[in-house]
């Protein structure tokens, strides 16, 4: 080592009641340091200052060893820039330790719990103030003419309900075959499987034809209104349109929100016939009920009233998963990680809705005795 790094080096020493620090106090020079510190500390008597007038450079390292060593003792010869480091590196050791967890596993389940619920009450919160704001709207688009975008529209229209009929009408033909051999496995045992007729018509009237096409267009239509809305709130398409003057509710929901209240219907009515068609094919050839037999029986026993409770349950639907898919877009931050997270929210809240909705018109309809 050269004589002119021995005297950049940093020191510390005691001298006539007072610490003397010179040099260099630097990372590079910490480990030495930090023995002349703790032998300081242990020699120096109570209430000596610490001279650093001397000090040549110092960083955050040499900092904190200086007030290591200052503990209680004042410290004397510092100009503004160091003194201003000194009360940085102090303020960054006063900074309360990041304690250990010590939940246990039922507390954290209990707060993941809440935070749940939490959750779920300021969506359901919010839903509610969206549907206000759709009903608002709509109301002010439909005594005003040049407010419909009839182009759009029919863009959506096509997308929600043309391009939906052959999956729609493919899953309910399927369901209504499972339901007709199952219905003729029960009721074969008990010598009823004539009645596997009124078991297809009662389910898909009012029950299989609405819900499985509200869970398909949820999937298929809630999520692509979610992605395409937050697409263009993550290119600022949105901000856009306010900055022309222009509603973005009125110019992006309402044509879907009218696309699916016509396509919704439409599908349903479909899907009630797929089902039925289904039905009908494996109880001709699997049951020896013949076609005619079949509409005949069907004809007789399935009243027109549980085709219009499958029905009326059709709008209702098609308005809470178009607002649920608009409004989880219309959350979207702005990077591509949000937008895949709320599109899966919104089919998970469009499909949960759905179920629960149709739970409740089930019970109200039987109180009404429908």
């Amino acid at each position: 080592m050269t004589s002119a790094q021995n005297q950049s080096a940093g020191s510390a020493s005691l001298q006539n009641d007072r610490i003397v620090a010179s040099g260099d106090w630097t990372l590079a020079g910490a480990a030495a340091l930090s023995d002349q510190v703790a032998t300081l500390k242990r020699q120096a008597p109570d209430g000596a200052a610490i001279d650093v007038s001397g000090l040549g450079r110092v960083d955050t390292a040499g900092a904190e060893l200086l007030l290591d060593l200052a503990g209680s003792h004042p410290i004397d010869g510092l100009d503004g820039h160091r003194r201003a480091l000194f009360d940085a590196v102090a303020k960054a050791q006063q900074q309360p330790a990041a304690t250990a967890r010590t939940d246990t596993g039922i507390v954290e389940l209990l707060a993941r719990t809440g935070a749940a619920v939490e959750k779920i009450a300021d969506d359901a919160y919010q839903l509610l103030g969206f549907i206000g704001l759709l009903l608002a709207t709509l109301a002010r688009c439909v005594v005003d003419p040049r407010r419909w975008r009839i182009t759009s529209l029919a863009f959506h229209l096509e997308q929600t309900g043309l391009d939906a009929v052959p999956i729609v009408v493919l899953l309910n033909f399927l369901v209504g075959a499972v339901v007709a051999f199952l219905g003729a496995t029960v009721l074969r045992d008990f010598g009823a499987s004539i009645f596997t007729v009124e078991l297809i018509g009662y389910s898909f009237l009012r029950e299989f034809g609405v819900l499985l096409t509200a869970i398909l267009i949820a999937g298929r239509s809630g999520s692509a209104f979610t992605a395409q809305i937050g697409s263009m709130k993550s290119r600022e398409e949105v901000d856009a349109i306010r900055t022309l003057g222009l509603d973005p509710v009125e110019v992006l929901v309402m044509p879907r929100l009218l696309a699916l209240l016509i396509a919704m219907p439409a599908l349903t009515f479909l899907a009630m016939l797929s089902g039925i068609l289904g039905g009908a094919a494996v109880c001709a050839f699997a049951l020896d009920i013949s076609p005619n037999m079949f509409v005949a029986r069907f004809h007789d026993l399935a009243a027109t009233r549980h085709f219009w409770v499958g029905m009326s349950k059709a709008p209702i639907f098609a308005f809470l998963i178009a607002a649920i898919g608009c409004l989880e877009g219309f959350k979207v931050s702005g990077s591509a990680e949000s937008v895949g997270t709320h599109t899966t929210s919104s089919v998970v809240q469009s499909i949960f809705v759905a179920i629960l909705v149709d739970a409740l018109a089930a019970i109200f309809y039987m109180e009404i005795n429908v």
